[in-house]
């Protein structure tokens, strides 16, 4: 579907320069002399390298929908990871650098939602936030629970993130998959 180049926005797939970008950012600049623009940082989909460009409102871009199906993630093998989808049974194996930095969350029958344009895996969304348990942290030091300082803890994944001080090994917490982060403790 062809698109103005002024109608990008964040998160919308192009096709441009004979690949497929995810547009990160975008900024409306109006210079003092000359027309109108939108500065794009896209990301390459295949490669993740990036790119600035400017689209003015008379160029078009071709806009891609990316098919989106829900799969449950089974396991990995060697740096591939296999996922299976819950309707039809099917399997498909993604190697891990597709994933990147947020293979660490992945557990046993997560269910994730996999992108593809023309039958092609592109990208593993991972759910927004995913229960871990503390297996190491620092003890609670009493009259600490007040300030606003955070310890470092291991989680049950090996990954180490900051928890606020009340925290203790054992307890289940969330953890945003985007930012790597401490959310809340479980109830």
């Amino acid at each position: 579907m062809k698109i103005s180049g002024n109608a990008i926005r964040p998160g919308n797939v192009v096709e441009h320069k004979g690949g497929l970008w995810v547009a990160v950012r975008i900024q409306h600049t109006q210079p003092g002399k000359g027309g109108a623009y939108l500065q794009v940082e896209l990301k390459n989909l295949r490669d993740g390298s990036k790119l600035n460009e400017r689209f003015r409102s008379a160029e078009t871009v071709e806009r891609v929908r990316l098919e989106q199906k829900p799969y449950q993630f089974l396991f990995d093998n060697d740096g591939l990871l296999t996922f299976m989808n819950n309707e039809n049974y099917e399997q498909v194996e993604i190697n891990r650098e597709l994933v990147g930095d947020q293979a660490i969350f992945l557990q046993d029958g997560m269910e994730v939602t996999i992108e593809f344009h023309e039958e092609s895996p592109l990208a593993v969304v991972l759910p927004e936030h995913v229960t871990l348990e503390v297996v190491e942290t620092e003890p609670t030091v009493k009259g600490q629970t007040a300030s606003s300082s955070y310890k470092p803890a291991t989680m049950s994944n090996g990954m180490r993130l900051m928890v606020p001080p009340f925290i203790s090994s054992g307890e289940k917490v969330v953890v945003s998959t985007a930012e790597s982060t401490y959310v809340k403790r479980t109830d």
